[in-house]
């Protein structure tokens, strides 16, 4: 069954947050904290796996992207922290 993931980086606790999805997570953060991801996240350095939720498709994963990114900014911390309340790097735990 194929896998999606949606995402937040971040730069450093309660820093900046980017919300990304892929198909691929540990290979994409593994990007993010390389330098390989071009543009905002590299600018911002964003490489803190903080935050993931996984899907069974794609189209559900992207959607949830959609609405994560138009939330305030508040509502994305109290998600992380739900999950995260330390901000601690989750990138370390995957075992994918």
């Amino acid at each position: 069954m194929p896998q999606s993931w949606g995402y937040i980086v971040t730069n450093r606790p309660s820093g900046v947050l980017y919300t990304g999805v892929t198909a691929h997570l540990a290979r994409r953060v593994r990007e993010h904290r390389t330098g390989l991801a071009d543009g905002f996240t590299a600018k911002y350095r964003l490489a803190r796996l903080v935050y993931y939720e996984q899907y069974d498709q794609i189209v559900a994963a992207i959607q949830r992207e959609k609405n994560i990114k138009h939330w305030p900014r508040a509502w994305k911390v109290e998600l992380i922290e739900k999950m995260n309340p330390h901000w601690q790097d989750l990138y370390l735990a995957l075992k994918m």
